[in-house]
């Protein structure tokens, strides 16, 4: 699709990168407001419910592209644009905060299972770390052991946090969700599916998450496209707006569960997207042709992983201590994430 977007004059391939975009975005607004609808009519968890399922359909486009590119053999591209995009992801949060919310994100929710979370993303980093320090170790059908280790413990990763997810283990004394009203565009917006069974809200979670590939995908492509019209090409700008186009999905359905007041679901979207960009490393490495894929990790990945332990660190401090306190209108923990993204985009400009 790249190939025919780029012989296309750049004004129609910049119409087709903001129909793309703009399906996105009322895809991923309409997702989240089903997704948040299912998880009261089946009293799954809100946390858990953005961890897996509005995870997974926000990265249908990422896995689409990761696979294809480990078939084409661009193992540092991938590996790039996976761990690359952990940190960028974290950041989407940081912008709600600054825009959305009232007090500090991490403040909102009742429950730990995002904290949960971010302490497991944490550890599968380090595993990650841990497995490029010392070495991947080929398995005869040609994958890396490393590979399916992370994808094992991604399994018992949910495994675990869906058993957490039905315990009552601990809430806090004071919550700002119980202090809260709702907005009332997201009320407006929940009162929506009262007239809808459940089986026509799941039915429409799964429309928007095949409109989210769908449109997804010529997004990534036509900014691909421009890229490569402009002469920007695999430079760093060029890189960052295909990055930004990957993460336009989280981006849609992050602010709208934020604003139906949803934020725990908010919060495990890009904390369960981030999860599985570490378990896309198996898939990526099934189909990818030679030496184990996690062997390509050069500076500049290894850099984006430890990016991604230092923002997910902090937004986990921030979930423990659950301060309001803002600067610049957002919790001091989004600060501090917005100040590492910038020190990472420098970084990875060094590298370009």
């Amino acid at each position: 699709m790249i190939p025919v977007l780029a012989q296309l004059p750049i004004p129609v391939t910049l119409a087709v990168f903001a129909a793309a975009a703009f399906g996105v975005w009322l895809a991923g607004t309409r997702l989240a407001i089903y997704a948040d609808a299912i998880a009261a009519r089946k009293r799954i968890g809100q946390a858990f419910m953005g961890l897996i399922f509005v995870a997974a359909a926000t990265s249908l486009p990422e896995l689409v592209t990761t696979l294809y590119g480990a078939y084409a053999g661009e193992a540092l591209l991938v590996l790039g644009n996976m761990f690359g995009g952990i940190t960028m992801q974290t950041a989407i949060l940081a912008l709600v905060d600054l825009l959305f919310v009232s007090y500090a994100l991490t403040s909102y929710p009742s429950r730990p299972t995002s904290a949960l979370e971010a302490t497991l993303l944490i550890a599968l980093l380090a595993m990650l770390l841990g497995l490029h320090a010392v070495g991947e170790f080929a398995l005869p059908f040609g994958v890396g052991l490393g590979t399916v280790l992370l994808g094992l413990a991604y399994v018992g990763i949910v495994i675990m946090l869906r058993q957490y997810d039905s315990m009552q283990s601990w809430i806090p004394v004071e919550s700002v969700d119980a202090a809260l009203p709702r907005t009332a565009g997201g009320s407006d917006a929940a009162q929506g599916t009262d007239h809808m069974g459940t089986t026509g809200l799941i039915v429409g979670f799964a429309l928007m998450g095949t409109a989210i590939l769908l449109c997804g995908l010529a997004l990534i492509a036509s900014s691909a496209a421009i890229a490569e019209q402009t002469g920007l090409g695999s430079s760093f700008v060029g890189m960052t707006l295909l990055a930004t186009a990957t993460s336009l999905p989280e981006v849609s359905t992050t602010i709208s569960a934020v604003r139906i007041g949803a934020y725990s679901m908010a919060i495990s979207n890009i904390f369960g997207s981030n999860l599985l960009m570490v378990a896309m490393v198996l898939p990526a490495d099934l189909v990818y042709r030679g030496a184990p894929i996690l062997g390509a990790i050069d500076q500049g990945t290894a850099f984006a992983i430890v990016s991604g332990v230092l923002v997910t660190s902090v937004y986990l401090a921030g979930l423990i201590v659950r301060s309001r306190r803002t600067v610049f209108r957002m919790g001091l923990d989004s600060a501090l994430v917005l100040v590492i993204y910038a020190i990472t985009l420098a970084v990875f400009y060094h590298f370009s």
